[in-house]
C-alpha cells in the first residue's frame, strides 16, 4: 500500500502547496486553513468514486471513458474536454510557478522573465516527452522525497516565528465582508481553488493491476494519501499565515509566484529560501512533465474516437509516443503561460476540474449494484459538492468555462460532420 501512497503523493503534492495556498489566502484570509480541510473532504468523495470506476472499468482515459461507458457520449466528451482545459491551465500554473521560484532565488521579479522562463520549461519538457521518456518509480521517489523534505523543513523552521507572533495574524479569522463578498462566499471560493491542489489521487485509482488486493489497498491508499496531504497543506498554511500574515502571503504570491520561498527567507535561517526553492522547482517540473504526458494520452484517446482530429491518434515509429498530440499539448500550455498570472490560470483550472469530477461522480452513481463497492450516497455527495463549489469562483471564470463547454460541443459536432 505504501508504494501506492508514494505514487499518490508524487501526483498530488506540487503546484497546489507551493502556489495555490497563497492564491486561496487572498480570497479567504486566515480561514484558508479551513478551506484546505473542506477541499480535502470533497476530494475524498471523488477519490472513492474514481477508485470504484477504475476497478470496474480499468482503461486509460479517466472520466472521458467512464462517461462514454456509464453515461452517454456527450457527457464523455465534456469530461475529456474539461480535463484538457483544466490540466492545461494547471500545467501553465506549474510552469509559471517553477519560473517564479527560480527567479526569486536569483532575486529577479520581472513578469516578462517569469513568462519567458515558463515558456522555456514547457518547450524543454515537451521535447523530452517527444523523445519517449519513461518515468521510473525511483525518480518519483527522489522527487517526492525532496518535495516532502522541503515542506516539512518549512513547517518546522517556521514554528518559532508562528509562536512568537501568536494569534495576531489569524485575527480576524474570516475576512470582513467587502464589495458584497460574505465570509461564507470567500470560504467556498477558496475551497474551490484548493480542491485542485488535491487532484492527483486518480493516479492511485489506476494501479489496480500493480498492487496486491486492489479492492482493499486502493481505497486505503487514497484515504491515507489525502490525510497526509491535508495535514501537510494545513501545516504549511498555518505557518505561512502565522509568519507573514494573510496579506503578506498574498503579496508574495502575486509579486513572485514563489510565496513559500519568500516567507522562508524571513525565518532567519541561512539557506532556508534556497531549500524551499529546490523543493518547489523539482516538484513543479515533475508536475509539468506528468501533465504533458497525461494530456497527450487523453488527446490520443479522443483522436481515436474521432472527438479530435484523427491525426492526433498517430503514434511514432517506436510505437510509444503520440507526437502530434504531445506537440499540440505543448502549444496549448505555452499559450496559457503567456497570461503570466497564476491566479487566473489556477482559477480557470478550478472550475473546469470541478466539472470534470462532477461527471466522474455521476458515472460512479450510475454503476450497477454488482460493480459497486461503496454506497451510492458517496457519489451523490461528491457530485453535489463539485457542482456547488464550481460556481463559487469568479463569475467571469465560470462563465468562460461554460462558454468553453459550448465551444467544445460545437467542435465535436463539426469534426464529426467533416
Amino acid at each position: 500500500m505504501w508504494g501506492a501512497v508514494l505514487m499518490g503523493l508524487g501526483s498530488i503534492v506540487g503546484t497546489g502547496v507551493f502556489v495555490s495556498i497563497g492564491i486561496a489566502a487572498g480570497v479567504a484570509g486566515p480561514s484558508v486553513v479551513l478551506a484546505i480541510a473542506l477541499a480535502a473532504l470533497v476530494a475524498t468523495f471523488n477519490g472513492l468514486s474514481s477508485a470504484q470506476l477504475a476497478a470496474s472499468h480499468p482503461v486509460s482515459g479517466g472520466a472521458y471513458e467512464y462517461g462514454y461507458k456509464y453515461l452517454n457520449p456527450t457527457l464523455g466528451f465534456v469530461a475529456g474536454w474539461m480535463f484538457l482545459c483544466a490540466k492545461s491551465a494547471s500545467a501553465a500554473t506549474a510552469a509559471l510557478g517553477f519560473a517564479g521560484y527560480v527567479l526569486s532565488a536569483l532575486d529577479i521579479t520581472s513578469p516578462l522573465w517569469r513568462i519567458g522562463l515558463g515558456l522555456v520549461a514547457v518547450v524543454g519538457l515537451t521535447t523530452i516527452v517527444l523523445g519517449g521518456i519513461r518515468q521510473s518509480n525511483l525518480t518519483n521517489a527522489v522527487v517526492v522525497g525532496m518535495t516532502l523534505g522541503a515542506l516539512v523543513f518549512f513547517i518546522l523552521a517556521g514554528l518559532p516565528g508562528l509562536f512568537a507572533a501568536g494569534a495576531a495574524n489569524f485575527s480576524p479569522f474570516f475576512p470582513p465582508p467587502s464589495a458584497g463578498i460574505s465570509p461564507g462566499r470567500a470560504l467556498f471560493h477558496a475551497a474551490a481553488l484548493m480542491f485542485v491542489a488535491y487532484t492527483g489521487y486518480g493516479r492511485i485509482a489506476t494501479l489496480g493491476e500493480e498492487v496486491r488486493e486492489p479492492q482493499r489497498t486502493i481505497p486505503r491508499a487514497i484515504l491515507v494519501t489525502l490525510l497526509v496531504t491535508m495535514a501537510l497543506y494545513v501545516g504549511v498554511g498555518v505557518v505561512a499565515v502565522g509568519n507573514a500574515g494573510a496579506a503578506g502571503f498574498v503579496l508574495a504570491t502575486a509579486e513572485t509566484s514563489a510565496p513559500l520561498e519568500v516567507i522562508a527567507g524571513g525565518f532567519g535561517i541561512p539557506g532556508a529560501g534556497l531549500i524551499l526553492a529546490i523543493g518547489a522547482i523539482t516538484a513543479m517540473l515533475g508536475v509539468l512533465l506528468n501533465l504533458i504526458l497525461g494530456l497527450s494520452r487523453v488527446l490520443l484517446a479522443m483522436g481515436r474516437r474521432r472527438d479530435m482530429p484523427p491525426a492526433l491518434a498517430r503514434i511514432d515509429k517506436s510505437g510509444r509516443t503520440p507526437e502530434a498530440a504531445v506537440l499540440v499539448v505543448g502549444v496549448i500550455i505555452a499559450v496559457l503561460v503567456l497570461i503570466g498570472d497564476v491566479r487566473t490560470t489556477w482559477s480557470f483550472s478550478a472550475f473546469t476540474v470541478l466539472v470534470y469530477y462532477a461527471i466522474t461522480n455521476l458515472a460512479a452513481y450510475q454503476l450497477p449494484d454488482e460493480k459497486r463497492r461503496y454506497p451510492r450516497a458517496l457519489a451523490a455527495l461528491g457530485l453535489l459538492a463539485c457542482l456547488f463549489l464550481a460556481f463559487w469562483v469568479e463569475p467571469a471564470i465560470w462563465l468562460a468555462g461554460c462558454l468553453l463547454i459550448v465551444v467544445g460541443l460545437v467542435w465535436r459536432w463539426a469534426i464529426r460532420k467533416l
